[in-house]
Order: structure tokens, then sequence, then C-alpha cells
């Protein structure tokens, strides 16, 4: 009995400890919660309380009247606009290449290496390549000059009709990558007796991945739409630093609302308008994440769809 009673007490314990909760990872979580709340959240509070403020006066909602009445960001945000048509494109050609890569399989781990790499080069080396090409003398105007196609020879980031669209297109090349990437991992993982039944019911190349395909990635291409409109909001200041030497050009044709706030900070020596300027593109990008989320929820499925 005695014997018994002493193997059974060790159980009960654990099984006590097993049921109350306790504080499990808590501790070890805490200081690297209470550094990330530091230095987002106190920052995060001081750029509001700035923003509301002159010279350490309260000026209420007199910075943002500013900032929303100034043409300059007026046009910051046009061009931030326009950057988000090349959200579709970006999609386009990540799922077209990924499809691509799924259909072929030859040389797959190569193509998404050589394909991913891009994403993985950090921004201003990729600002300076691009920029030294795509001068009026540059390599690539050489390179058609050579071919003997002189006419589409353009100053890419000269003319203020182009220089914001060419920045588009260095944007997608960068970011095209991870979209494949993102894809074709989940292509791989569809069932592929799916794909089977579809071709022994006669299903073409088309039909096949508009019906099957593309239907199970939905709220995969959906976190791809919201992640990259965020990169065009907010995530741009390095390419249009690097390549226009911080300012923008040629004129303003390049600015956009990070570069707005950098030079009304620095430059402009204007940091309560900055602040403001910097509260509207916080909110801004906000409205896109809560936006994912309750696409989500309405019933776009989950990323494992």
């Amino acid at each position: 009995m005695t014997a018994h009673a002493t193997s059974v007490a060790p159980a009960a314990r654990r099984a006590r400890r097993k049921a109350s909760p306790g504080l499990g990872p808590i501790p070890w979580v805490a200081p690297a919660a209470a550094a990330i709340l530091f230095v987002f959240a106190y920052s995060m509070v001081e750029l509001v309380k700035g923003s509301f403020r002159y010279q350490d006066a309260w000026v209420g909602l007199d910075n943002f009247k500013l900032v929303l009445t100034d043409p300059l960001f007026r046009t910051a945000i046009q061009h931030n606009a326009m950057l988000l048509l090349a959200v579709p494109v970006l999609v386009a050609f990540a799922l077209c290449a990924a499809i691509l890569l799924f259909e072929s399989r030859r040389g797959l781990a190569a193509y998404r290496a050589i394909l991913f790499l891009p994403y993985i080069l950090p921004i201003p080396v990729v600002g300076v390549v691009f920029g030294q090409l795509l001068q009026l003398n540059g390599s690539l105007n050489g390179a058609l000059d050579g071919l003997g196609l002189g006419g589409l020879t353009q100053d890419w980031l000269g003319n203020p009709h182009l220089a914001l669209w060419t920045m588009g297109g260095v944007i997608v090349w960068k970011e095209v990558g991870f979209g494949i990437v993102l894809f074709l991992a989940r292509m791989l993982s569809l069932p592929e007796d799916v794909y089977e039944a579809a071709k022994l019911d006669g299903a073409g190349f088309f039909r096949m991945h508009l019906k099957i395909t593309i239907p199970q990635m939905k709220s995969l291409v959906i976190f791809y739409i919201i992640s990259e409109a965020i990169v065009m909001v907010s995530w741009v200041f390095n390419y249009v630093f690097v390549m226009t030497n911080g300012q923008g050009g040629p004129g303003t044709s390049t600015v956009v609302t990070e570069l707005y706030i950098y030079r009304t900070a620095f430059q402009d020596r204007a940091p309560e308008l900055a602040s403001a300027a910097a509260v509207l593109l916080f909110l801004s990008t906000l409205v896109l994440i809560v936006g994912f989320f309750r696409v989500q929820r309405a019933g776009e499925g989950t990323f494992g769809d």
C-alpha cells in the first residue's frame, strides 16, 4: 500500500502541474516583447504627439491641414497611387512564371533560385545598377543602338513622363521573385490526382489552371496583392532616393510620400509636418492591412485553401 501511494503521488503532482497553466513561455517572450513594444509603440506615440504640435505648442489638426493642402504632398500621393498599377502586373507575371515552372519541372531548383535572386538583393544595389543602366548614355540604350533599334532609346530616368514608370518597372523586376516562389510552393503542395483527373476529362492547359490552380490559391493571391500594395504605398523610398540622388526628379516626377516625409523633416526642417504626413501614410497602410483581414474573414479562405 505504501509503495503504491509513493508511486501515485508523483503522478498526481505531474497531472496537477499539467492542468495548471502557469506562466508558460511568458517569461521567455517578455523581454523581446518589451523591447518591441518600446521601439514601435513608444515611437508611434511620439510620432502622433508630434503631428499635433508646433514648437511644443498644441495646434490640433493644423499640421494635417497644411500637409493635405500642399501640392507636393498631393503629387506624392498621386505617384504612390500610380505605382499601385504595378501590382496587377506583378501578380500576372508571378502567376504565369510559377505555372510555367510547375508544368516544366525540369531545372526547377535552378530557375527558382535565379528568379528569386533579385528579391534578396539589397535595394540600394538594385537602384545603383539600374541607375547606371537606364541613363541616356547607359548600357540599355547602347545595346539598343548596337541592335539597330536606336529608335527605341529613351532618357528613361531623365524624361519626367517616363521616370516614374521606369521606377515601377525596376520595382516589378525586384519584387516578382517573391511571388513566383510563393505561388510555386503552393502549387507543388496541391494534390496531383486532381490534375490527372482533369487531364482524363479532357481539360486543356488554360482551363486546368483557371479552374483548378488559381481557385485553390485565391487567399494566397490576395495576400500577395496586399503585401505588394503596401510596398507601393510605403516601401519605395530606397528606390527613389538612390536612383534620383534623393531629389525625386526630374522635377517632382518621382516624388513619393516617403521622400516627401524625408525632405520635409530633414531638408525643410519641419518635423511636425513630417510627423503629420507620416501618420497619414501609416493610416493608409493600416487600411490595406485591415482590408486584407476583412477579406479573409468574409470567406476568401485561409492560406492553406
